[in-house]
């Protein structure tokens, strides 16, 4: 059996019917790890999705950080 890697802060976002806009998702996950404490990772996690060049590595980059529901 294969287990799920969990995201390496353990910090939840909901993303799942929420407005879908890269810019929505990544403000949403950057709010999540902040109120987490987690300001490093936040501003880590922007200026690695700014730089992501695809809505789909956004998502892979959000579900790196965090769990998404």
């Amino acid at each position: 059996m294969v287990e799920k890697e969990l995201a390496k802060t353990g910090v939840v976002v909901k993303l799942i019917g929420e407005d879908g806009n890269v810019f929505n998702v990544i403000g949403r996950t950057q709010k999540a790890l902040r109120r987490a404490g987690l300001e490093d990772e936040a501003k880590e996690f922007v200026d690695r999705a700014f730089k992501a060049g695809s809505y789909d590595k956004v998502l892979r980059l959000v579900m790196e950080y965090c769990e998404v529901e």
